[in-house]
């Protein structure tokens, strides 16, 4: 391992964004598996998988809540510590990285007291129905306790990959969906508890990652570490990575009110396996979203490094081919998506209304995937520069101008009004590409006179 991060500026682009890409994909795919490995477990209960599922679904919202925060303070202080490293000032970038770490104890332990003082008034606002509230309540109120370790571990590893240790930020998280994995059968079915412990697996599981990343920051190979002066919150170093945090705030908080509406909708025009359905939906989607997302992370410390150090020519080449690799990997995964919709379907449940229902709204759902990857590419790149206004224009563009109104505009127009709601999301998705990479070809060109 380097003692510096110098070669970010110096290794050749293609060899470098693999080297740092592959491990973050992976970390995003394994993250992933801590939710959807809970929901495989959960839908195959036996008789009552299906409303289980449905209730762990219901849940989803909060879950993305707490994890919107986490991004709202580590992925604008990621970045911004990349930068001062550019420039060679680490004292900077530890007093970031610290100040993020204390803000991310603080707001989890106040997300911790509400969800624990209004946890089922949340869930029937967010979609519950009488015979789902029961499932959905066990989960969130074990899960809530654990609110502390999911910030530290999703907030505090961005830290460790933005450094370049990427695959040190994919350990982090094998770490934890090793022991998930493990824990979840034993607690649902050999001890007999349920979605209350697929909650305690997942919890138990983000402890150990939320031990391990801050010890490897304080104590380990990090560049930049943990100490007691770097822990002071100070307005002048804070406040512009909360506000190049809002636009992946918006993005991930946006989903748990996207979700919510999605699921009150279904719910009026369907029923549960409607609601089921979306839950589904939704884990597909992540499969798809978690491995651009990790490409992306990848690319992030080598484009705010090189656009710190103001070097032009090297933040161009990265941005050619993260955006190349990524509408490859979208374009094929939305091929595999078309033709067998029920090979995905199956993964989550094997009940035959359930599987059909939902393989046939997998396609409406995902009939625009192919094109994520400009999406994803042109909007993390927004953040690797520090353009906090245009990245945060693009995410709520895309969910509360185009999405939101579109769930209970397309109702309207069609007689099968629970299609409708599903075809909210592909006619949304195209229009918020279009904006996206017609507003990244300016920014960005502007920004690379400036450094040139």
């Amino acid at each position: 391992m380097e003692k510096d991060n110098e070669f970010l500026g110096t290794e050749p682009v293609g060899r470098l964004l693999w080297r740092l890409a592959i491990p973050t994909i992976a970390a995003q795919v394994i993250n992933m598996l801590y939710n959807i490995v809970d929901r495989i477990y959960i839908g195959h209960m036996g008789a009552e998988g299906d409303m289980a599922l449905t209730g762990v679904g219901v849940a989803m919202p909060v879950i993305l809540f707490i994890s919107a925060f986490a991004a709202l303070i580590s992925s604008g202080g990621a970045p911004r510590a990349s930068i001062f490293m550019g420039r060679g000032d680490t004292r900077s970038a530890e007093r970031t990285m610290g100040g993020c770490f204390t803000a991310q104890i603080a707001v989890s332990l106040a997300l911790t007291a509400v969800l624990l003082l209004w946890n089922r008034p949340l869930l029937l606002t967010f979609g519950a129905s009488e015979n789902t509230i029961g499932y959905a309540a066990d989960y969130m109120s074990v899960y809530a306790l654990g609110t502390l370790f999911v910030e530290v571990t999703l907030g505090m590893n961005a830290f460790i990959t933005a450094q370049g240790f990427a695959r040190t930020g994919m350990l982090t998280v094998l770490i934890g969906a090793v022991c998930n994995i493990a824990l979840d059968p034993l607690f649902i079915f050999a001890f007999h508890m349920g979605v209350r412990g697929a909650a305690l697996a997942t919890v138990l599981s983000q402890a150990v990652s939320a031990v391990w990343v801050t010890w490897f920051l304080a104590r380990g190979k990090s560049i930049v570490r943990l100490n007691r002066d770097s822990l002071k919150l100070r307005p002048r170093l804070i406040a512009p990575c909360v506000a190049l945090g809002v636009a992946p705030f918006v993005m991930q908080a946006s989903e748990s009110v996207i979700t919510v509406c999605f699921n009150a909708s279904l719910l009026k025009y369907g029923s549960d396996v409607a609601v089921g359905s979306m839950t589904i939906l939704y884990s597909v989607m992540q499969f798809a979203m978690m491995p651009l997302q990790g490409l992306a992370q990848g690319a992030q410390p080598i484009t705010s490094y090189n656009f710190g150090a103001k070097n032009a020519p090297r933040v161009r080449e990265v941005f050619r081919r993260l955006l190349t690799v990524s509408l490859i990997y979208s374009t094929a995964l939305w091929a595999l998506v078309m033709a067998f919709p029920r090979a995905f379907v199956t993964m989550f449940n094997s009940d035959p209304g359930l599987v059909d229902y939902a393989s046939r709204a997998l396609r409406i759902y995902c009939a625009v995937l192919f094109l994520f990857g400009a999406q994803i590419a042109c909007q993390m790149t927004f953040v690797s520069l520090g353009k906090a206004a245009i990245s945060a224009v693009v995410a709520v563009v895309r969910k509360f101008v185009l999405l939101l109104p579109l769930i209970y505009l397309m109702p309207a127009l069609m007689a099968d009004k629970a299609t409708a709601v599903y075809l909210a999301e592909p006619i949304a998705d195209f229009l918020a590409v279009s904006f996206t990479v017609t507003s990244f070809a300016i920014v960005f060109r502007k920004a690379m006179k400036r450094i040139e």
